[in-house]
Parts: C-alpha cells; structure tokens; sequence
C-alpha cells in the first residue's frame, strides 16, 4: 500500500468499497496521461542539428572604432591632422589646404571634422612619430564655436584633468574685427591646449575677413611649414608641382535614377521627403509669398513666405532660416562654352585616399552641369590657391607667371591678387574671359572650387501666430564691378526669381532652421528696445507680432520700442502698414524711425538714440531693458555702442571707461543681444 499511497497522495482519496481495486479509474487515467505526456516530450525534442562548416569570409575586419582618428592615421601613415571648425565652408576649406601642403613637406596630412571623431585621442597623438595637430577654427556669432565645433568646444570646457602633455599643436583662427568677439573661437582652442599640457610648435594666426582673411592666411600659412619642418628635423623636398586629390571617372551607361541632381545629402532626398529636417537634409518649402517691399529707389527689397506645413520643423522669433540657393544658369553655361565641355556628362570625382571620410568632394555621381549650379561656388573672386592650381594650364608663359606670382606671399603677389582679382571683383568666369590662354580641365577646375554654402536669414515671423509659415526680408544684391561687368548676389537674385504663379507650379526652396541665442526676454514685463536699419528690421518683425500674440492672450507685456532706419519715407520705408498698426494698437509703444536722406545732413539711428536719451537710460538702467541690435557690424552696430556710451556718461556719471564696462555687462547678462554681419 506504501506504493500506492505515494502514487495517490495528491489524489483524491479511494472510498471504502474501491480499496480492494489495485488501481482506481481515475489512477488509471492519470498514470495514463502522464506517460503519454512523458512519450510525447521525448519523441517532440529535436535532435541537435550538426553545425554546417561555412567558408570564412575574407572580408577586412573593421576598424577598432570608426571614430578613432589615431587608428586611421597609423593605418595610413599619416602623422598630421587637420582638424577644422568652420560655418561657411573657409574653414573646411583652409583645412584641406594644409593637408594637402604636408606633402611638399615630406609628411602626409588629413583633415577632419571634430564632430566625426573621438577628440578625447589627442592624448594618444604622441604614439605617432612627429605628430601634430593643426587646428583651423572660425567664430561664429557673438564669439560661439561653428556648430561642427561645439561638441569639442565644450569637452575642452569639461575636462580640467586631461592630461594633453603629448601634443604638438598650432591654431589658425578665422574671424571678423568688426565684431565684439574677434576670433574668440580660435583663441580660446590655443590657450586652452595649453593650459590642458599640449605643446604649442607656432604661434596662433589671425585671419580678418573684415580685412584680407586670405592674405592673413598666406602669410601665417609660408612662416608656419619651415618652423615645422625645423621642429620635427625634416626637409621641404621643394615639390611645387600640384597635387591631385580626386580622379575623375565618367560613366556611360549609369541610370539616372542613381544620378544626384542637387540634393545636398541623401539621394532622392528632394522627391520623397523625410523629417528630421537639418543642413544635411533640407526640407523643400514651398514659396507662398513674393512681393517687393520698397515702393520707389534702384534697389530691390523684398518679402517672402515660406509655407513649412507638414515638415514637423519648429522655430523661434529670433532664430535663422538656412536657405540652399543654386547659381545663375548663364554662368555656369559660359563656363562650359569657354572650356570646350559637354556639361551634362555624368561624372564622379574619387578621392584617391580611399580612408578618407570625405569620398568626393560634392555629391557623386552627378553632372558637371549640376555641380556648377548647386554644389561649387563660381561667383566669388577665386583663393590664391585655385590660382596656382591652374597656372599649369596657362599656355601664354606671362599669365603662368602672373598667376604664380599671385599666389605667393610676396608683397609684389599680394598687390597684383589684391587689384586684379579681389578690388576687380573677378570670379572664375571673368578670369577665364579674361585670360584666354587659360584652359584647365573642367574636372580639375571643379576639384578646387569652394562648395557653394547655404545663406542664413534672420526670419521675420513668429510662430506664436504663423507656425507654418517662415517669412524671409533681404535686399536684392546687384552691383557693377570695376571691369564693368554686373555681379548678383548668388542667394538673393535666385529668392528673387522664385515667383508665385496661378498656374498651380509652386517655386520651392531648400531650407532648415538654425537656432539663435537672439531671444526675446524670459519675462514679458521686461521693456524690449530693437535697433535695426535697413533689412535688419527682420527679427523685430517677428519679436513685434509675438509681444502683440502676447497681449492678446492677456498678459501683461512691457514697452516695445523699435528704432528703424531707411533712407527714405516715400522708398524704402518697409513693413510701414504693419509698424503703425502696431503702434496704433499699442504693440509698438514708441516708434523711431531715421530717415537718412529726407533731409540735408544724414540722419541715423544712433542720432535718433541720443534724441531720446533719457527715455532709453530710464528703460535700460532703472526698468531692466534688454536691447537688440540687428544690421550691420563694421559700422552701424559700433556707432550703436558709442551712442550708448556717451548716453551713460551723460546721464549715469561714468567714465568712458566705466559706460565701455557697463554695456560689456549687459551683454554678458544676455540683456544686450546683436545679431550682426558684414
């Protein structure tokens, strides 16, 4: 019974008529069960299959970390890295200068975009043979790193216990004197460098683009290889013949749905469109809106929407429309006339270091004709390196000569490039116009020019009250140069164009938003003072319609006082209906205009700031103001400054000194905003 009990103990018990039956029913069903159970478990596993022997691949094996620059330099032999921080591509493009120059020198260099890589590996430069780290870094804005830089400029901030003892290093800044920051950016990374340990083998260079960046960049460029060839003990092997960086390939028989036709990044990117929206994928926003702006006068100001429904994109008062604009098809038809080429042949042009991130030098396969109209810059005087690129192709011994000479750092060089070519306002086409025994190859010739940078625009809308829509306010560029040729802004003319027609067509334009630091207060009862002349009325735009959004909700917002300036009232007075309903409505509570020409002595501005002195040093000094310059840098902000500080002089007590110190600390405070350009 012992067996059974054990068999049946989780069982219901037997009754006294079945304990003489061995096994009751529902033993028997259950025992049944169970081995059936156990049978099926058993003939249901799967008998472990035999592991097939595949054939190993012979494929590379990746990288350590496709992130680290100190595994590509070793595996390429390379001992110089160029790394770069650059907004509208001069930067970039200094960068693969000097690379390309430590050739000549016997070394081997690339340059790299710190946003692409571990910058935390400076340390490990030294595990390579006479190593050094160039850095080529513009300011961007009020003394900001480019947005590439950004992510390296605050590890440089973060990390006071980097040990950089290994490093050899030098600094090119890129910037503009007539901003309050003056290479900030490139100043900051060489200090900091060595603060961090790191061995600075040059000193610092200063490029001004307010003065000659080029020339600065020249001069810096010849003293800094000889100091490193004396540092590191290595000779110049005195090779001046030029160096390609790409092959040319052309393809016959390729479809051309695999052909890029003017999309910045991803191929086909223009025909299905997919959000994220930013510099690499732009979205294309229909124009809505074209009209002019001035009612009389020689120039062109004009107004346009841009409808963003759809596109999930999100923006600020304040903040920057990037716009991606494509060259004047005459032009780039001339250039192909002149050198003799089919322009709609399909091309690739392949960088001939395989390693490189960087595979072309704009999006391949495409065709000439499509390179010289959205991706290469053809309209700005050519760098003194194009130059001595193509001398090679001058059959007349003389424009050889003078184009060499161009290109050099001699005082006799710089005159000829500074007059002939930059004070001529020559770009590519009139110096083949106008040197005919010039011919290069056009694939050569599209190797060295620049890239053709997006334009950024200071938007005037809000998206309080237009959240789908971005409206743009630009003055038509357009000028006779000294050859007496007629130069168009590249940007402008072609916004110009985009023509909203009846006809169902709409005009469309590769855009993305940059945010700005240009903002408008926390606190709606600060009191706003906005200075912009001219185009630079474009944020207050969008500043004015929020404050009104504002009110209309119910809250309580402080004065709003705008100072514009034109030349004048019955031209160029802009946005005049819509600044005197403001004022009308109480939106606008003081509405200062300078109309420069109106009268017999200028009138500008600042002078209209003096005018009401007591009334700005009250809202400024007393009632917390925040202030906000938008236009131009080199002069109209700088006499902006000054009128601010005799007004604090005056009416504060101050100094020069104490009012310059004052106006500093308004703007460290974030309650002195510019928004500027030269």
């Amino acid at each position: 019974m012992a067996d059974m009990d054990a068999d049946t103990a989780a069982n219901t018990e037997p009754s006294v008529e079945e304990e003489e039956a061995f096994f009751s029913n529902l033993d028997l069903f259950l025992f049944s069960l169970i081995i059936g159970l156990v049978v099926y478990w058993f003939m249901s596993r799967k008998k472990p299959e035999p592991i097939p022997e595949f054939k190993k691949l012979d494929t590379p094996a990746p990288t350590a970390r496709e992130t680290s620059f100190i595994e590509k330099m070793k595996k390429t032999g390379k001992n110089i890295i160029v790394f770069y921080g650059s907004q509208t591509g001069t930067g970039e493009e200094f960068a693969n200068r000097l690379s390309k120059d430590a050739q000549r020198y016997g070394m081997k260099g690339m340059a790299a975009d710190p946003e692409e890589y571990e910058m935390t590996e400076l340390a490990r430069l030294s595990e390579i043979e006479n190593s050094l780290a160039i850095f080529c870094m513009a300011t961007y804005g009020e003394g900001d790193p480019t947005d590439n830089a950004q992510d390296f400029y605050d590890w440089l901030q973060e990390n006071d216990d980097e040990d950089l003892s290994g490093l050899n290093y030098t600094v090119f800044a890129l910037g503009n004197k007539t901003y309050e920051h003056y290479n900030a950016m490139g100043k900051y990374v060489d200090k900091r460098l060595e603060e961090l340990g790191a061995k600075r083998i040059f000193d610092l260079g200063l490029g001004d683009d307010d003065g000659n960046l080029e020339e600065d960049f020249v001069s810096w460029r010849e003293q800094f290889w000889p100091s490193v060839c004396e540092h590191f003990g290595v000779e110049a092997l005195g090779d001046d013949s030029s160096i390609r960086q790409y092959a040319l390939k052309e393809h016959t028989d390729l479809n051309m749905n695999k052909v890029y036709s003017g999309e910045i990044g991803r191929l086909k990117s223009f025909e299905v469109q997919k959000p994220p929206f930013d510099s690499k994928n732009p979205f294309l926003a229909p124009v809505t809106v074209n009209r002019k702006l001035n009612k009389a006068g020689d120039r062109h100001l004009m107004h346009l929407e841009l409808d963003i429904t759809g596109s999930k994109i999100r923006y600020e008062s304040g903040d920057h429309v990037a716009v991606f604009p494509t060259n004047d098809s005459a032009m780039v038809n001339k250039l192909g006339q002149i050198l003799g080429v089919d322009l709609d042949v399909v091309i690739s042009l392949n960088n001939l270091d395989e390693e490189s991130n960087k595979k072309h030098p704009f999006p391949c396969p495409t065709t000439y004709r499509t390179a010289l109209t959205h991706y290469l810059d053809i309209s700005q005087p050519p760098r003194t390196n194009v130059l001595y690129e193509l001398a090679q192709y001058a059959s007349d011994p003389k424009d050889q000569e003078n184009m060499r000479k161009m290109s050099s750092s001699s005082p006799e060089g710089k005159t000829l490039y500074h007059s002939w070519v930059q004070g001529a306002c020559r770009n590519i086409l009139a110096i083949l116009e106008d040197m005919p025994s010039l011919r290069p190859p056009v694939d050569h010739l599209c190797e060295l020019l620049p890239r053709l940078q997006a334009r950024y625009y200071s938007i005037a809308s809000s998206s309080k009250l237009h959240p789908d829509r971005i409206s743009i306010c630009a003055v038509v560029v357009e000028y006779e140069t000294p050859t007496g040729r007629t130069n168009k802004g590249v940007a402008t003319n072609w916004l110009k164009n985009k023509l909203v027609t009846d006809n169902g067509h709409k005009s469309t334009v590769p855009m993305f938003i940059r945010k700005s630091q240009f903002r408008l207060p926390f606190k709606a009862t600060n009191p706003v003072i906005m200075i912009g002349p001219g185009t630079g009325i474009a944020p207050f735009m969008g500043f004015i319609q929020e404050r009104g959004w504002l009110k209309e909700q119910g809250k309580e917002v402080g004065e709003t006082v705008l100072y514009f300036g034109c030349r004048h009232k019955s031209e160029d007075y802009i946005y005049q209906e819509e600044l005197e309903e403001a004022e009308k409505k109480g939106v606008l509570t003081q509405l200062n205009i300078a109309f420069s020409r109106d009268q017999e002595q200028k009138v500008y501005v600042q002078h209209i700031l003096k005018e009401n002195k007591e009334h700005l040093w009250k809202l400024i000094h007393s009632d917390n103001a925040h202030i906000y310059v938008c236009g131009d840098a080199k002069n109209m902000a700088k006499d902006v400054q000054t009128a601010l500080h005799e007004i604090g002089e005056e009416l504060g007590g101050m100094t020069r000194t104490q009012a310059t110190d004052y106006v500093k600390k308004l703007m460290t405070k974030g309650r002195y905003s510019q928004d500027v350009w030269s």
